[in-house]
């Protein structure tokens, strides 16, 4: 059986984001304009990924969409 390289590659990711994950425990302090906000490195990382993928759909979304042929 063979795989395609689609599932590998997030595999292969995945794991990666996994063990800089893991090995990220310690708490840091960030500054957003006025706020001061501490908290573990590993939920920090994870949010970012999170929020980033989440942005990268988004304008892969817009981006079909108005490319989208528009028929009358």
């Amino acid at each position: 059986m063979k795989m395609k390289p689609k599932p590998i590659v997030i595999l292969v990711i995945v794991i990666l984001l996994l063990i800089i994950l893991v090995q990220n425990t310690h708490v840091v302090t960030f500054h957003i304009l006025f706020w001061e906000i501490s908290m573990s490195q590993f939920l920090l990382i994870g949010f970012s990924v999170i929020i980033g993928f989440i942005i990268g759909y988004l304008v892969c979304l817009l981006a079909a969409k108005r490319n989208k042929p528009r028929y009358m």
